[in-house]
């Protein structure tokens, strides 16, 4: 900031946030629509080739939300809801839970016990052959859900209760509408967009250490189009308080930076490599032990 103080002028939401995620629910409220009288055969194919892709972008959609990148921070509970209404296509309520462990994990990157993107010590044990390192990946949303509850429960918030409610409520009007196979199109495909699904290489991606001594990857490559720009990692660290829109000026203005960090162009050799490589395992990780005050969401 003190060599480039124009990138505070980034520092502001992008309003234009707000009508991707309406055109997003929509998108995935007329799927629900098309899909109730297909044979299962095509709920499946839509639910992984079209469902699994908007739903692994709403929820970088609710990573933005979190960073109350929709509103503003003087507009910090406007933000809040928006994440709920944005949950809703997910079928699982996610949107309050993930901001209060993801401010956790900006703040204490590696934090043992507080950082719950770092994986358990049985996922590192278990999960080390390459045939159980695809396993893993293909059951990730499952570990990044139960992981909190292992690693650093915390106590359930009314936010959190409001959130479980209002999507319990939207499954039941979708199931008492549409049907089973609508039900089913929405949580295969966000099982399956967080799983074995080209996009999810940025979980691996973005801090797993394929170098020693580097633990934040970007990637630069097309995929940022539908994930908000979540590839631009190290940039987003540095800036989390910057929408993801902004992140490539953010590299443009201080390139110098980040041109010559490790990076990646393809998630897919991303995923490819993690399994490959008997070298990476989930415990490929930086993880710290912390000192001080430790102050959590």
């Amino acid at each position: 900031l003190a060599k480039h103080p124009e990138i505070k002028a980034l520092m502001k939401p992008d309003y234009n946030l707000i009508w991707v995620v309406v055109l997003m629910v929509l998108a995935q409220l007329t799927a629900f629509y098309l899909v109730k009288d297909l044979d299962w055969k095509w709920v499946v194919f839509w639910a992984y080739v079209f469902g699994s892709c908007i739903s692994h972008s709403m929820t970088l959609a609710i990573h933005e939300i979190s960073h109350n990148s929709a509103f503003g921070n003087s507009k910090a509970m406007w933000n809040r809801w928006f994440g709920i209404f944005a949950n809703l296509p997910l079928g699982l309520p996610y949107s309050i839970s993930f901001k209060r462990y993801h401010m956790d994990h900006h703040r204490y990157l590696g934090g043992d016990g507080i950082d719950v993107d770092i994986p358990t010590n049985f996922e590192g044990w278990f999960f080390c052959t390459r045939f159980r390192k695809f396993i893993w990946i293909v059951l990730q949303p499952f570990f990044y859900a139960i992981r909190p509850l292992c690693i650093n429960p915390k106590p359930i918030t009314r936010l959190e209760i409001i959130n479980l409610l209002a999507q319990l409520a939207f499954d039941v009007l979708i199931y008492y509408l549409w049907g089973v196979k609508s039900i089913f199109y929405m949580l295969a495909g966000s099982v399956l967009g967080l799983g074995l699904h080209p996009i999810s290489g940025h979980f691996i991606a973005e801090h797993y250490m394929f170098l020693k001594g580097h633990e934040t990857y970007s990637y630069y490559g097309p995929l940022n189009l539908l994930t908000f720009n979540v590839g631009y990692h190290n940039e987003h660290h540095d800036f989390p308080n910057i929408p993801g829109k902004s992140l490539p000026l953010v590299k443009k203005i201080a390139a110098e930076y980040y041109d010559n960090l490790p990076q990646y162009n393809s998630w897919i050799k991303v995923l490819y490599d993690f399994v490959m490589d008997d070298t990476i395992s989930p415990y490929s990780r930086m993880k710290r032990q912390l000192k001080g005050e430790v102050k959590q969401d």
